[in-house]
This record gives C-alpha cells, sequence and structure tokens, in this order.
C-alpha cells in the first residue's frame, strides 16, 4: 500500500491487473453515472475477466443484488463485465434481523425489495423502535435539512438508525444528489446511534471476499471514485487501491498528482494507483 507518495498515474487498468488476484469495483461514478454506463470500463473489466481475474462489484446501492444486476442490464452493461455483485443492501439485511421488527423506513418505495423475505412490520414514527433509512424520500427537490425535524424527533427517542447506503453524495448523470448518508450523519451529529455496513466498514468487503473465495485482501484491487467510502474501505480492509479521479469528487481533486497527493493526505487516506477515468 502507497502510503508517503503520490499515487502512480496509469493509462488503463490493464497497466497494473495483472499484479493481482480479483478486482473490487465501485458501480456508480466508476461504471455508471446512474444514468448511462460508461462502456470505457465496461470493456476494462470484461478484459480482467478475461484474463483470468474475478471482478465484484461493491456497491453501497440499498437494492439488493439481483435489483442492480437487473438495472445494469437496463443501461447496457455486459453480465460479462462481473462475477457478482455485493451491495449494501444485502449487508444491512443482517443488521435489519437482528433490529426489532417495528420499521421507520425513510427512503423511495422502489428500495422496498431490501425488506423482502424479513420479519418487519412498516409501521409510522409514534410506533417505530428502529428507523431505516435507505435515501431521501425525493432526491431531486429534498436535502437533509428537510429531514432534521424528524432526525431531531427520533434521536431525542433514542431510536437505532440503519442506513442502507452510506453515501452521502452520488453523481446522476451532470449532477449530484443526496444519499441516505447524508442522513446518517446528522443523526450521528444529533446524538443518535448509526449501524452501518456498506463501504467503508468491513462487512461488506467480507461478504464480497466470500463471494469469490478470497483470502488474502493484499491480493485484491479495489477501484473507486469516492474518498471516504471506497479509498478508506480500502486502505482500512488491507486492498490496494486505485482512485478514479473524475467521478464523485472531479472538482476538487483534479488530474495533478501532487495535489491529489495532498487530498489523500489531508483525509489520512492512501492510493497505489490513480486513473482519469476507469478504461
Amino acid at each position: 500500500m502507497n502510503t508517503l507518495t503520490a499515487p502512480r498515474a496509469i493509462a488503463a487498468l490493464s497497466d497494473i491487473v495483472q499484479h493481482y488476484d480479483a478486482v473490487f469495483c465501485d458501480v456508480w461514478g466508476v461504471l455508471h453515472d446512474g444514468i448511462e454506463k460508461f462502456a470505457p470500463a465496461e470493456a476494462a473489466l470484461i478484459d480482467a475477466r478475461a484474463g483470468g481475474r474475478p471482478v465484484v462489484l461493491v456497491t453501497n446501492s440499498p437494492r439488493r443484488a439481483q435489483s442492480v444486476a437487473d438495472f445494469l442490464h437496463e443501461i447496457g452493461v455486459s453480465s460479462a463485465a462481473y462475477d457478482c455483485i455485493a451491495t449494501s443492501g444485502d449487508v444491512t439485511r443482517a443488521l435489519i434481523r437482528a433490529a426489532s421488527p417495528r420499521i421507520l423506513h425513510i427512503g423511495i418505495e422502489a428500495h422496498l425489495g431490501l425488506f423482502a423475505g424479513l420479519d418487519i412490520e412498516r409501521v409510522d414514527e409514534d410506533r417505530a423502535k428502529v428507523v431505516v433509512v435507505t435515501g431521501l424520500e425525493d432526491d431531486q427537490n429534498h436535502s437533509p435539512a428537510d429531514y432534521s425535524p424528524l432526525l431531531r424527533r427520533l434521536a431525542e427517542r433514542g431510536l437505532p438508525l440503519i442506513c442502507a447506503n452510506p453515501d452521502i453524495i452520488a453523481p446522476r448523470g451532470d449532477r449530484m444528489v443526496w444519499g441516505a448518508g447524508a442522513l446518517a450523519r446528522d443523526y450521528a451529529a444529533l446524538g443518535g446511534e448509526v449501524r452501518q455496513a456498506g463501504k467503508p466498514f468491513r462487512p461488506i468487503y467480507d461478504f464480497a471476499m466470500q463471494q469469490i473465495g478470497a483470502a488474502d485482501p493484499s491480493r485484491i484491487l479495489a477501484i473507486g471514485d469516492g474518498l471516504g467510502t471506497d479509498i478508506r474501505g480500502a486502505n482500512d480492509y488491507g486492498l490496494d487501491a486505485l482512485l478514479v479521479l473524475e467521478g464523485i469528487h472531479a472538482e476538487t481533486l483534479g488530474q495533478d498528482m501532487s495535489s491529489v497527493a495532498a487530498s489523500l493526505r489531508h483525509e489520512k487516506l492512501s492510493a497505489c494507483y490513480a486513473i482519469a477515468s476507469l478504461r
């Protein structure tokens, strides 16, 4: 792991992938922008698999793996680009199982598949014993501030909050939208208890390793664009990291490796490699 120098700038995944046994790749911001796929990234992952290296898509989506696979198919991403998918939604289900079944859900109807097959009851605020956040109820028009009164009331009651997607913001086309992680951040600031299993937390990486039968994190390359999720998660788990610069932090990171290194140092993070966009 590179901790002292600037990341090595690379032109293509093929420059380095031969040094690893498998690839863990982020999805939003790396493989697609929420609307359209990034064809060069898709091709790079297909090539990695053709070279005998399994690819696990590791995503903070609150959806289950099949739902993510269905969406990737809809936007034209070939199933040849990955072996399996590890979602924050899937690993979060273990947290939900261990909590009270009386749940207040904050998020959109499309995320209800997260609860499929679980013995839970969706209830209103007054009856809830636990809160599960999958996102804002309208991420096009709402901001985290709109939820402040609700979060304050819930925190005052001491309800635990399970966050199914630790991402604070995420790309959608040419704009950024707020994610469930923003509400988790604000809830924690109010003194509320927050439980999370997605990136950068260990459970999702354990799950991804199990999916391919891997045992040695140092033989895995993690690819992502989020400093606080992808890169921090890779660092904490002992994975080498490839930072994608033209992602969520494009406006602040830039392309100069010395400034990228300074940004990483400021966050107490490191990346072995950096690439403009995955290709």
